[in-house]
């Protein structure tokens, strides 16, 4: 057997991020096939799990940022690097996260800088699709429907309406933009409340799909003009829109958000990519919305943070297998590892980058 890369398991410090990349059964089974698993110390508190169960399955602990940086050689997190891990990286570092590069160039050129081989979560492709990126996909559908009815509560600012409706009152109007897998947990959510959803896309197989998880979801041609008219009598819009490793497309224009009811909400799940909305900027769970044109804005850059433990085990069991392959050497050799590479050896890797 080869030599097992040195795996460290961060704690993520970016505001409001609770979330942790490998929970305590995930690391057993790294350590099981030969690895050494650095955690470090209260980085899985926030989504229920302890030290002790990490020191039970096998990890060693890391008293800080700066033991696990100098311990590990594959770290492993789940949200990009922010300044204080900028500070420990080091370009025999392989890191694997989410990196969401194409809205930031500024750290896009600190990690050139650094030198190190980093791997993007939305960005390891199999096939079509993007199972790094899926389980938070699903979360952050279902998370912007449930904030969504949440700030349209009068005491909120927003209209002051039940979603769902009731015997005697028209249910509301939602708009999902995008019908993939975030867009179509958003419509799924949606329609369970009682909502009428309007899903938008350009695949037609997409919009057969979409229409297919309930009768109160009609799936309609991305067409310009179609999602404006939509936008004019919505309570809630979804923005779901995603170009894999690249920047997210302006869909929806400013008079369209004019154009919508004071007291509507809108939640861009895209945000990460930055954003399909023009109205839109990114925020975080401190100060999570902002009104624009009459209408609240979410723009969350994390939003599956807010339910950490869902979160974290639902990555986690997503990205082990990787991770598996990433700690036994095998980047190269895995066609799906080795193009999800954003950045190596101080150069820009990924084609959506480059454009």
């Amino acid at each position: 057997m080869n030599k097992m890369l040195k795996v460290g398991v961060l704690k993520e410090i970016k505001p409001m991020e609770a979330r942790i990349a490998l929970v305590p059964h995930a690391v057993a089974e790294l350590v099981a096939m030969g690895c050494e698993v650095w955690v470090q110390s209260s980085a899985g508190e926030l989504s229920g799990f302890s030290d002790e169960a990490y020191l039970k399955a096998g990890a060693r602990l890391a008293t800080g940022a700066e033991e696990l940086f100098a311990k590990a050689q594959l770290i492993v997190k789940v949200k990009e690097p922010v300044q204080g891990d900028l500070d420990l990286l080091q370009d025999h570092h392989l890191l694997f996260c989410y990196l969401h590069l194409a809205p930031n160039p500024t750290l896009t050129a600190a990690l050139c800088d650094i030198g190190l081989t980093a791997v993007a979560f939305e960005t390891v492709q199999e096939g079509k699709r993007l199972p790094l990126l899926a389980p938070m996909s699903e979360i952050a559908g279902r998370v912007s429907v449930q904030a969504g009815i949440h700030y349209l509560h009068r005491s909120m600012g927003g209209k002051g309406i039940l979603l769902g409706g009731v015997p005697g009152a028209e249910p509301g109007k939602v708009v999902v933009i995008g019908a993939g897998v975030a867009g179509q947990n958003a419509a799924m959510a949606a329609a369970a409340s009682g909502a009428q959803v309007v899903a938008f896309d350009r695949s037609a197989d997409a919009l057969r799909s979409i229409e297919a998880l309930a009768p109160n979801i009609t799936g309609v041609y991305s067409y310009q003009g179609a999602i404006a008219k939509a936008m004019e009598d919505a309570d809630l819009v979804v923005g779901a829109v995603l170009i894999p490793g690249a920047r997210a497309p302006k869909v929806v224009s400013r008079e369209m958000v004019a154009a919508m009811p004071d007291g509507g909400v809108i939640v861009d799940i895209s945000i990460d990519q930055g954003g399909c909305i023009e109205t839109m900027r990114a925020t975080d769970y401190r100060n999570p919305v902002f009104t624009e044109e009459g209408v609240i804005h979410m723009g969350v850059t994390n939003m599956p943070g807010a339910v950490p433990r869902t979160a974290s085990e639902a990555l986690s069991g997503a990205i082990l297998s990787y991770v598996q392959r990433l700690a036994a050497g095998q980047l190269r050799e895995y066609g799906p590892l080795s193009d999800g590479i954003n950045v190596s050896n101080g150069k820009i890797v990924l084609p959506a980058l480059l454009e």
